[in-house]
């Protein structure tokens, strides 16, 4: 027994200490960006008028002028060079959920037969990637390579070691968009113009809206030896077997608890490294699970925050393994305790103020806030399955829909003073809802009122409105976070452009009536946007939910009220070829028909490829682990009732007594053989249904048959894997557990 690896992988875990981390003598403001080419440096670096047009760029979203290049790409290289760098990379976000990149050092021939460092606009501005190697969905062919990834300027490049990474977008040569930047910035562009546009009916003086970001980013750490010691971890991200630990969350001690001090090590190492990459984090804490952590920064402009969240994740595997731990990103690694996601709330805001910003005192002010709840809400119910397609996938279905995630179902929670306001302007046209903040007494001297929000929250909620934004709950903590930003910002921008449309013509009706002329205190402006809002508010009532979105009872509430129930991965893709979609994603000019298809090729995919190699891997364990651990226990007992009967043969025993001792073994030899012959028997099934699967032509209909004959099988075999876990003596058991996996010493 002590000669089994998993007792020594154990073993060794237990002896792990923290690792002592020596933060910076400085503050964090002080070394805040400090590997970034950020404002302050560019100002230091560049010539003045570059710097104001590099500055236009960046906030007012001038065009690059190509010409001033070559002068950027000078200070950068400078700074660079001072900072140690040796290399440059252009960093870009292809389909794959990562990042990639490709690194030259600065150097050139010099003419002379030595080299000089140089770098220039032209390399600066644009490279050139295999766009065939990269997930393409056909849009690239292996003897059609060429691809271009060009500077994103409002993203500023930083240091990662000896290498400058400029972010970049990733398209090929015929323009389509093999990336996920792309088509983010296209949606920014597309709702910032629609939001600026209806912000005129309140605000002269907008010229800007911008949308915000602020992600939440949770995950599980193992402790690394444990980690190797899985290959279905190693291999997948996740367990495809093991059954559940005796303790685990069920007595919510571990949610908000004490950090232990090596997670602490580790946290306090990742925050320094991210705040010197002007990653704005701010939040650590226990999550719900065991082993379970979330990370969470201050708002940003969404294009930034994605490419931050996008580093973090890398960076945050890197400081792990020099702290003795793996992190697990998956969506679900352990089975029976809760999963991972990455929450995004999402805000609006302009140059003059927020506009989700909670209900102000007066109908004028009430009116702004409405119009933008209600549209947002217009754009989840009008695009409720294509909203679910982009934060679906094989990781992230195994958390959707259990009892710690967001349902499989893309509702909205507004809360008791939101939903009675728009539900008196549907009736009423009443803008006066009582909506302000509440003082709660709790009758403690020493405690002050507290002050009590216009929401409740509802962790059930897959899109619940928070006070001044909403939290989209359900996208997966392994994902880039773009793919729900994009889809939600065309949507949005659709809504904004169909509501600005509908409200000008009813203004140009009214104009014509005297009532309702200017100085009579019934404006055609204020009529028109009532009346469309009414309108809207009774269209989108369906996907407004404050209810148990955990209860059964919903599911079939939400198919009466006309919103996607569906829970087959492969199936809720199709969303992003509803007409609907395709023409709501060209109309706002986010992507086209082509670049749909391609991806939703990638998808599915992804998809096949994910669930294959699960149940290889899980094939593979069954029949070289897990059977033959278990015929090795069934052994021994088969010796065990061997010598009872020879022990108990004797005269002075009876064959009655051997019997009865001997039962109990005998049940257990019986159970290993009927769960063994089961795995085999699975295992050979799965094997087939592959076969079958991988056969079909079409990558939809066979990631449809995958979905539908290969999981089912591996969850079969999980069953009988995890019986006999709990059967199998424990020192024979070769795989480690989930109490040694979820619990950090």
């Amino acid at each position: 027994m002590a000669n089994n690896l998993r007792f020594q992988v154990v073993e060794e875990a237990f002896k792990k200490r923290a690792v002592e981390v020596k933060a910076p003598a400085e503050r964090p403001s002080e070394y805040f960006g400090k590997y970034v080419f950020n404002k302050e440096k560019m100002r230091k670096y560049l010539p003045k008028d570059i710097f104001e047009k590099m500055i236009d760029v960046m906030d007012n979203g001038a065009s690059l002028d190509r010409s001033i290049a070559d002068a950027v790409a000078d200070g950068m290289k400078q700074w660079a060079q001072e900072m140690g760098v040796t290399h440059y990379t252009h960093w870009f976000q292809p389909l794959t959920e990562g990042t990639a990149e490709k690194h030259d050092a600065f150097v050139e021939h010099d003419g002379k037969g030595g080299m000089i460092e140089k770098f220039s606009g032209k390399l600066l501005v644009q490279q050139e990637p295999d766009a065939s190697s990269f997930p393409n969905g056909g849009i690239r062919n292996t003897f059609e390579a060429r691809g271009y990834s060009a500077w994103d300027p409002t993203s500023p490049v930083f240091i990662i070691d000896d290498t400058l990474c400029i972010p970049t977008i990733f398209i090929a040569y015929t323009g389509e968009a093999l990336d996920y930047k792309a088509p983010l910035l296209r949606s920014l562009h597309a709702v910032g113009k629609a939001a600026k546009d209806v912000c005129q009916y309140f605000y002269n003086d907008v010229t800007k809206v911008q949308v915000n970001l602020g992600w939440e980013q949770e995950y599980f750490l193992v402790d690394e030896g444990l980690y190797s010691a899985r290959p279905d971890l190693l291999m997948t991200g996740r367990t495809l077997m093991g059954h559940e630990s005796a303790k685990n969350q069920q007595m919510d001690d571990h949610y908000f608890g004490t950090i232990p001090d090596r997670v602490v090590a580790f946290m306090k190492d990742l925050e320094i490294q991210a705040l010197e990459l002007a990653i704005p984090v701010k939040t650590r804490h226990n999550e719900v699970a065991p082993n379970q952590f979330e990370l969470a920064p201050i708002f940003e402009e969404c294009n930034l925050a994605v490419d931050h969240n996008m580093l973090l994740m890398s960076l945050m595997k890197k400081v792990a393994r020099n702290h003795g731990f793996r992190v697990l990103l998956h969506e679900k690694p352990f089975d029976g305790v809760n999963g991972s996601g990455k929450h995004n709330n999402w805000s609006l805001s302009t140059d003059t103020g927020v506009l989700l910003h909670a209900p102000g005192k007066t109908p004028e002010e009430n009116l702004r806030f409405v119009t933008f709840i209600v549209e947002t809400l217009m754009a989840v119910y009008k695009h409720n399955g294509l909203l679910k397609a982009s934060i679906m996938s094989a990781t992230n279905a195994h958390r959707l829909g259990g009892n710690e995630a967001p349902p499989a179902i893309i509702s909205s929670f507004l809360g008791k003073y939101v939903s009675d306001l728009l539900d008196s302007i549907e009736q009423t046209s009443n803008l006066n809802a009582e909506t302000s903040n509440l003082k709660r007494e709790i009758d403690i001297p020493q405690i002050p009122d507290l002050i009590v929000d216009n929401t409740d929250r509802n962790r059930t909620s897959p899109f619940a409105f928070t006070g001044n934004r909403f939290e989209f709950r359900a996208p997966g903590s392994s994902v880039n976070c773009a793919s729900a930003m994009i889809a939600l910002n065309a949507a949005m921008a659709e809504a904004l452009d169909s509501f600005k449309e509908r409200v000008d013509k009813k203004i140009a009706a009214y104009s014509q009536q005297p009532e309702y002329a200017e100085g009579t205190g019934h404006t055609a402006k204020y009529h028109a946007i009532i009346d469309v809002l009414r309108d809207d508010i009774k269209t989108c009532k369906p996907v407004r939910f404050d209810g148990n979105g955990y209860s059964a009872e919903w599911v079939q509430e939400a198919a009466r009220r006309g919103l996607d129930v569906e829970r087959s991965c492969p199936v809720v893709f199709e969303h992003y070829l509803d007409e609907s979609s395709v023409k709501m994603f060209e109309s706002t000019k986010v992507m086209n028909r082509k670049e749909l298809e391609a991806r939703n090729e990638v998808k599915w995919e992804t998809y096949v490829k994910t669930v294959q190699i699960e149940a290889r891997v899980l094939g593979d364990l069954a029949m070289n682990h897990i059977i033959p651990v278990s015929t090795h226990y069934q052994s021994q007992l088969i010796k065990n009732v061997q010598g009872i009967n020879d022990i108990f043969s004797s005269a002075l025993f009876t064959t009655e007594k051997a019997n009865r001792l001997s039962a109990r073994n005998i049940k257990l030899i019986e159970e290993i053989a009927e769960r063994t012959e089961k795995i085999e028997q699975l295992v050979e099934e799965l094997t087939d249904a592959r076969r079958v699967a991988n056969r079909i032509e079409s990558i939809h209909e066979r990631a449809i048959q995958y979905h539908d004959t290969v999981c089912p099988k591996m969850e079969a075999i999980r069953y009988e894997i995890d019986k006999l876990e709990m059967i199998v003596e424990d020192g024979l058991w070769t795989l480690p557990k989930y109490r040694e996996l979820l619990f950090i010493r």
